[in-house]
């Protein structure tokens, strides 16, 4: 079996290569206060690079304090030095709540990211994506653009739909700035507060997160490894009155696993049965078979509103998501989302368009595909070597959902991980009630590679 690298950290521009080289000789007192820079032709020689780029670091060492510019003289050693960087929270203080996971996915404090929710950058910006993240010809700053979104956007995302069998006219097609602003949109035009709302459990716990603030209750509907239970979806759904239910199909966070045809066809008679709205996210559908069983393939979102997002296969910086929903219900989310946001990025829709047009996004596709693929297979295998079971058959996404001895503390064992610089995510934070069963944590099979976790948890938890 072939072994995939751990994620390397990724290389300097020119302009970082100029500003670190100079800030070097800085520190190091070689040119000191007061003393000028060499001029931008002579950088440009001694750096081997352009007169522009020396321009731009130049810059960048203005803006941090350690050069000053002086109109018609030249740039000079301040000698200021820049504020140091404040230092990392204690993530070891508290490394179990879900607001603290959620920051940890933005502020990156740890090295070994096992519990991570996003790929390394460098499986998404280091090919196609990264040579072109650039407005395409014509996108204006002048115009705040529709609500609905790009156009042509909306109409790539209709044909991609209709690949997965899922009919709907761009029309039909909101835009949104990520799938959390959809999710955001939809509790907001549906969820009432003190209102039951049921949930995947394990599911999304950024979706626990926006219903609390919506005041709803919510209810969790057990997931099994084929998908959620459709039994149980029927006792809860008649139990609490719920009309609506969250739930992730495919690659399912955490667990990994994905919907099959049978339970999909269980789930939507019931949902027909107790008149319940289901919103089906899926956010790794590009990286996925275009075949694989959906609920709004199934139902031709009659009653299914159906999420998607770039941010998990494309890139986290590009916020771009979408609705697909019966005209009318997009009609009414696309006038909630002019009153609260006025509308999402034309400039990253119209880059997401022409990565699509241009059939950069495919290739990046497949190549990300194939590294999902393979480290599955080792994060699996190092997770057997460990005597850590696997929930289900995991495949097409960046989850495992595994378990631990039941003796295991996975709070006291977070923390101490956290300690040492590596981020764990206790299963307790995907549960919407108090969690059940043997411990469980969600393991991102991008990072399952770096042999620090494997020793840490043989040290810490006495596996393998």
């Amino acid at each position: 079996m072939g072994t995939v690298a751990s994620p390397q950290p990724e290389p300097r521009s020119r302009v970082e290569q100029v500003v670190a080289g100079l800030t070097e000789r800085i520190d190091r007192g070689l040119l000191r206060t007061g003393e000028r820079l060499p001029s931008i032709r002579a950088a440009a020689r001694a750096f081997a690079v352009s007169k522009n780029t020396v321009i731009n670091a130049y810059e960048r060492l203005v803006a941090s304090g350690r050069v000053e510019s002086r109109p018609g003289s030249g740039f000079y050693v301040s000698g200021r030095q820049p504020a140091p960087a404040p230092l990392p929270r204690p993530a070891s203080v508290e490394a179990v709540d879900s607001v603290w996971l959620l920051r940890e996915q933005l502020d990156r404090h740890y090295d070994v990211r096992i519990g991570d929710g996003r790929p390394p950058p460098a499986w998404m910006e280091g090919s196609e994506v990264g040579r072109h993240l650039r407005p395409s010809r014509g996108a204006s700053s002048e115009s705040y653009g529709s609500p609905d979104g790009y156009l042509p956007l909306r109409q790539s995302l209709a044909l991609l739909l209709a690949e997965r069998a899922i009919h709907a006219e761009p029309g039909a097609v909101l835009l949104t700035a990520g799938a959390n602003h959809a999710l955001d949109l939809i509790i907001r035009q549906l969820v009432a507060p003190g209102e039951p709302v049921l949930v995947d459990s394990p599911g999304y716990y950024p979706l626990f997160g926006k219903l609390r603030l919506a005041k709803a209750r919510i209810v969790g509907v057990r997931r099994n490894p084929d998908g959620p239970d459709a039994g149980h979806l029927a006792e809860v759904a008649a139990a609490s009155g719920a009309r609506l239910f969250f739930t992730h199909s495919l690659a399912h966070n955490p667990t990994g696993c994905s919907l099959t045809l049978p339970v999909a066809h269980r789930v939507l008679q019931r949902a027909a049965a107790l008149d319940l709205r289901i919103v089906e996210s899926d956010p790794f559908a590009d990286v996925l078979p275009a075949s694989q069983p959906r609920l709004a393939a199934l139902d031709q979102l009659e009653r299914v509103i159906y999420v998607g997002t770039f941010a998990k296969t494309l890139s986290a910086s590009l916020r771009c998501g979408f609705i697909a929903a019966r005209p009318d219900l997009v009609e009414a989310l696309r006038d909630l989302k002019m009153v609260t946001s006025v509308n999402s990025s034309g400039f990253v829709e119209r880059i997401i368009h022409d990565l699509i047009e241009g059939g950069r996004h495919r290739r990046h596709l497949r190549r990300l595909a194939g590294r999902i693929e393979a480290a599955t297979l080792q994060g699996r295998a190092i997770l057997h070597d460990l005597g850590l079971p696997v929930f289900g058959e995991p495949r097409g996404g960046y989850y495992l959902w595994c378990g631990l001895p039941d003796a295991c503390d996975l709070v006291a064992l977070s923390r101490r991980a956290a300690a040492r610089s590596i981020l764990i995510a206790p299963g307790g934070l995907f549960l919407p009630g108090e969690p059940a069963g043997p411990p469980m944590m969600r393991v991102n099979v991008a990072y399952l590679g770096d042999p620090r976790f494997a020793r840490f948890m043989r040290e810490e938890a006495g596996l393998g």
